[in-house]
């Protein structure tokens, strides 16, 4: 399918929930978040629909996202309900990485391709104070897990908050090249200010060649996440949040004062 600006759009990602093990300083705030009522999340047969529908609409890409999805109850079910879907050629995962050692195996064999791992420094002192708490140790057991599951390849997302000459980011990049390991560096992103930038190392940010909606876990299909332009699926039926959202896509991405990073999937 294709939007107004004739580009291809491909990609999905899902944000399974709002919820996440972690705090980092550039998501969420100290005191935690108001979190989304359970019984507006959308089921795992609800996301399945959506899926099924936007594979017959030329969706090929799908990535699960949250908060952190690894804190969704049974999400190796999920993986396989869309792993088990016709037309989903790539299903991958970005993840905090602190669940993912007990979980690379299950999800590996439920039909997940591949994960996107955060890791923005190599000292437990920085992480934890990044992550407001987290230990970095179990984010480089998951790393270990993922490759012997063979979740690969397997991409590092580093957050850089000057740019990739930092020394954070470059133990980072370090660290991936001795483990053969592939690192994005996405530079520090501001949704109330519109301040984004291509992805070093990846796509993101390149307006251009957007080929991506979002889907939040209480249902909303998003055409651009620096825009609040959002329509629910409970509210006006998939087939209608799918052609809203392609026919409303915007040419670029300008701000967002209503959404949040933890909520839309980043």
């Amino acid at each position: 399918m294709f939007d107004s600006y004739n580009r291809r759009i491909n990609y999905l990602r899902i944000s399974v929930t709002d919820r996440c093990n972690l705090r980092c300083v550039y998501c969420m705030p100290e005191d935690g978040i108001e979190l989304m009522k359970h019984e507006d999340i959308l089921s795992f047969e609800e996301i399945e629909r959506i899926v099924v529908e936007g594979v017959a609409r030329g969706i090929t890409k799908v990535r699960l996202t949250g908060g952190e999805p690894l804190v969704r109850k049974n999400i190796v079910s999920l993986v396989k309900m869309i792993a088990a879907i016709e037309g989903v050629e790539d299903l991958s995962m970005t993840t905090n990485g602190i669940l993912l050692a007990q979980f690379a195996r299950a999800l590996k064999e439920a039909g997940l391709h591949r994960v996107n791992i955060s890791l923005d420094t190599l000292s437990p002192e920085r992480y934890s104070e990044i992550t407001r708490g987290g230990n970095i140790h179990k984010v480089l057991e998951g790393i270990q897990a993922a490759k012997a599951a063979g979740l690969s390849p397997i991409k590092i997302n580093c957050v850089v908050f000057k740019n990739k000459e930092e020394h954070d980011a470059q133990s980072v990049a370090k660290y991936c090249r001795e483990n053969d390991l592939q690192v994005r560096f996405i530079h520090q992103m501001n949704l109330e200010t519109g301040e984004f930038s291509v992805v070093d190392g990846g796509e993101g940010g390149n307006c251009s060649q957007c080929n991506r909606l979002r889907l939040t876990a209480n249902g909303e299909i998003k055409p651009c996440l620096f825009n609040e332009l959002a329509y629910n699926v409970k509210e006006q039926g998939i087939s209608s949040a799918y052609r809203e959202a392609l026919r409303n896509k915007p040419k670029t991405g300008t701000r967002n004062k209503s959404g949040k990073f933890y909520g839309i999937g980043g």
